[in-house]
């Protein structure tokens, strides 16, 4: 029997939460227009991230502050002292130079602590720092987005952690004013420094404290990328208001103070560039003191094996990711009890954000957990974007999957109308203030009373009970009609057909703009559709996609999913399993993994048409 239709009586209790319930102010317009904000105060803000950081580093000096495997494959560290005088140092470094805001520092690398201390350092001496995606880097042909962000951001320093690795990547810049720092490899035909000659800097002393007197919340910390529908990256500005403000919201919904002898645990795979990990996730990992350990692991085959030896290793307070890594884990998990033991021992709760979680995961991981702890676990997820922060959370204990919270304290969430759909707009001190270097772009992006415009669509999950909580209800521009007139809202149908298919589909995208039906291209999640085909590591994605076993699993389970939907709106008539990857130079996939549905469309408009060929062909699944 499923946990989500199990009679609740019969089903153990959930581990607290520690967080405020929901308490809301509800506006409505009679044009259809809403506002909501929470009723708990912001609180006080604080500084900065680097002052936090000069806090925590003189409560605890000792206390392990970020870990990493070194190449032994043991764990190393960096205590919270020993990352401020780091950034000291290369603060020194950097103003030494002249650096300022004016003079980003662009960071190539992946997650590692020279990263960390680099990004630190700069802060402390004013000078924004503009992680950039690692794919623009190795997996680009082109470099047109890393040419483009290094054009947008002007860069006085550029820090590649394995120079040789970023050797083509580097080379495809003009560098005549820009200073490389290398830890591991030396780019061949690049002029570079050693990252210790910045560690080894004299510290001024009063240089720091001067500069760190001189940031304040509209002081420019970052820019994040961002890339849109189409077309190259936005340089999002975030400030230190807009971080401190989300640790501040954070900090308002908490029932309790935090022990502050308990170090949390956590483990960081997602990369910095993105606003989870290196705004959210970094500063609030900061704010408690806390140890994160960087995860070199991925939640794709593979690679996520690292993560599950990781998490022997490191019991999480609280455990964040896709849902897909949240299958993976529950397949490790039933297979390994001291695995379970380890990820359950001090676990709180679970976040999981990208995509909806099927509740067939749900169930799953709930049914561990009952397992290994006697209670079920709180699962959360918080809704934003690059230009937001956080925006909604969902800060209390519900059954409910699917749900993306109700507006942090600060925040006040507009739901306007937009033909058929209300979008989501936000105001607020998380908020960004525009586009580097874009005025259209930064003017476009806010309406008429200053509210940040998401293109994503909401609404109340019951709109007499908005306390409740909100769900995402798609894109706004995505959504299309059948040829009948029926709209189709692409969004939630993603999430349902490929919750549908689990575990054999990566991700879909949808097709039907004006067809009799809806058709699907869709990615494979390899290693799982090769298990359900009953085939070996040799088979090719081509032999796999085309397997009967594989293709009557899909049939079925979108036959399924059809017969639960709710018509011509949710019906899935054909399918296509693509075996080429989503094409980063060709804006099929964000810097952050999401698949954009308007530029595969088009891309791949040629799949589109086989789709609705009549009769259809062989590589086409008729459901």
């Amino acid at each position: 029997m499923s946990l989500a239709t199990a009679g609740k009586t019969s089903l153990p209790p959930f581990k607290p939460l520690k967080q405020k319930p929901p308490k809301i102010r509800v506006e409505r317009k009679a044009d259809g227009t809403v506002y909501i904000s929470s009723e708990y105060p912001l609180g006080p803000m604080q500084r900065s991230t680097v002052h936090i950081l000069e806090e925590k580093a003189a409560l605890h000096p000792a206390r392990n502050y970020i870990g990493e495997r070194d190449k032994s494959g043991a764990w190393r560290y960096i205590t919270y002292g020993e990352a401020d005088r780091a950034a000291n140092a290369v603060a020194t470094a950097l103003l030494a130079r002249g650096m300022g805001q004016s003079t980003p520092l662009l960071i190539l690398s992946g997650n590692s602590i020279p990263h960390a201390v680099m990004m630190l350092g700069a802060m402390k001496a004013g000078v924004p720092v503009a992680p950039v995606s690692v794919p623009y880097s190795l997996m680009s042909s082109d470099f047109s987005k890393l040419r483009h962000v290094f054009e947008l951001t002007r860069p006085r320093m550029i820090f590649a952690e394995q120079g040789a690795l970023f050797e083509r990547a580097l080379r495809a810049l003009d560098l005549s004013s820009v200073d490389v720092v290398t830890c591991d490899g030396v780019p061949e035909g690049v002029a570079s420094f050693h990252y210790d000659a910045l560690l080894a800097t004299p510290v001024d002393e009063a240089a720091v404290r001067r500069s760190m007197e001189a940031i304040d919340h509209d002081t420019v910390a970052k820019y994040l990328f961002t890339s849109g529908s189409t077309g190259m990256p936005k340089g999002v500005i975030q400030t230190h208001r807009m971080m401190m403000a989300l640790v501040a919201a954070q900090e308002a919904l908490r029932t309790e103070e935090p022990d502050p002898e308990d170090i949390p645990q956590s483990l960081e795979w997602m990369p910095w560039n993105h606003i989870s990990a290196g705004n959210i996730g970094f500063n609030a990992n900061l704010q408690a003191g806390g140890t994160v350990h960087l995860d070199a692991g991925k939640p794709v085959p593979g690679l996520f094996e690292q993560t599950i030896r990781n998490l022997r290793d490191v019991s999480p307070r609280v455990f964040g990711s896709a849902p897909v890594a949240f299958a993976m884990l529950a397949d490790a998990m039933e297979k390994d009890p001291e695995l379970r033991k380890s990820f359950f021992r001090n676990l709180e709760y679970m976040g999981y954000g990208g995509a909806t979680l099927s509740s067939d995961i749900y169930d799953r991981m709930q049914a561990l957990a009952i397992e290994e702890t006697g209670y079920r676990i709180p699962l959360t997820t918080m809704y934003g974007a690059t230009e937001t922060q956080g925006i909604t959370v969902v800060h209390w204990v519900t059954e409910r999957v699917g749900l993306i919270g109700l507006p942090l304290p600060g925040i006040t969430l507009k739901l306007a109308p937009f033909g058929t759909k209300l979008e989501a707009r936000v105001k607020g001190p998380t908020v960004t203030p525009g586009y580097l270097n874009d005025a259209k772009k930064t003017a476009e992006a806010f309406d008429e009373e200053g509210f940040y415009a998401l293109g994503d669509a909401a609404r109340f999950l019951d709109p007499e009970r908005p306390e409740e909580g909100i769900v995402f209800d798609g894109r706004v521009t995505e959504d299309f009609k059948l040829s009948s007139g029926t709209w189709v809202s692409t969004g939630t149908l993603r999430a349902d057909v490929v919750g549908a298919c689990t575990p054999v589909l990566q991700d879909a995208v949808i097709c039907g703009l004006d067809k009799p039906y809806i058709g699907l291209l869709a990615w494979p999640n390899l290693a799982a559709a090769r298990a359900v085909a009953g085939l070996g590591d040799a088979a090719t994605p081509q032999e796999i996609v085309s397997h009967p076993k594989l293709v009557a699993y899909v049939r079925e389970a979108l036959q399924r999913h059809n017969k639960a939907g709710g018509g011509s709106s949710t019906r899935i008539a054909r399918i296509h399993l693509m075996v080429e990857p989503p094409s980063i130079d060709g804006h099929e996939i964000t810097d952050k993994g999401y698949v954009n549905q308007r530029a595969t469309l088009d891309r791949r408009a040629h799949l589109v048409a086989r789709l609705y060929e009549e009769p259809a062909p062989e590589d086409v699944i008729v459901i």
